[in-house]
């Protein structure tokens, strides 16, 4: 067996406006994360469910640790592979969609990273390593929906 590794956080409901949830709308969605000496995450829910579109709500940081999660595998790989990174950015889309039967799921999160490398002779090596860090992404190994990816490398000064 592998190691094993525990994570500890605090959700704490900050939307108590005083009727608490005597009713539906009586009460905001509200809450921080917090993890110790960690800065603290401001959450709600997703606006279509009476959250605060100016905070993070659960399925925004579902889809940020997907893409953190294989961009933190992927730079190591390259790393230990001998590409060299010099920008990586990634612009994820999750897509959720809701039903009377479970209430809603996620269906597929596609990442799109766009990866700059220091020279010509690392791009196929880069555009390869995509594929094993997909494969040992933690969190895309926990969750039950497709996790795809599609990469552009480009080369830094091109």
């Amino acid at each position: 067996m592998g190691r094993k590794h525990d994570y500890e956080i605090t959700v704490q409901w900050t939307g108590n406006s005083g009727p608490g949830t005597s009713g539906y709308r009586a009460y905001s969605r509200d809450h921080d994360i917090t993890a110790s000496g960690k800065t603290t995450i401001q959450a709600s829910a997703d606006p279509a469910f009476v959250g605060d579109p100016q905070r993070w709500n659960p399925e925004d940081l579902l889809v940020a640790s997907l893409s953190e999660c294989h961009m933190l595998s992927y730079l190591s790989l390259c790393s230990r592979e001998g590409v060299v990174v010099v920008d990586y950015t990634d612009t994820a889309r999750g897509t959720m969609e809701e039903s009377a039967r479970t209430g809603g799921r996620f269906v597929e999160v596609v990442l799109a990273p766009v990866v700059t490398v220091a020279e010509a002779g690392l791009v196929a090596k880069a555009e390869e390593l995509h594929e094993r860090a997909h494969e040992v992404c933690f969190i895309a190994n926990s969750v039950n929906f497709p996790v795809r990816h599609t990469p552009t490398i480009r080369v830094e000064g091109a």
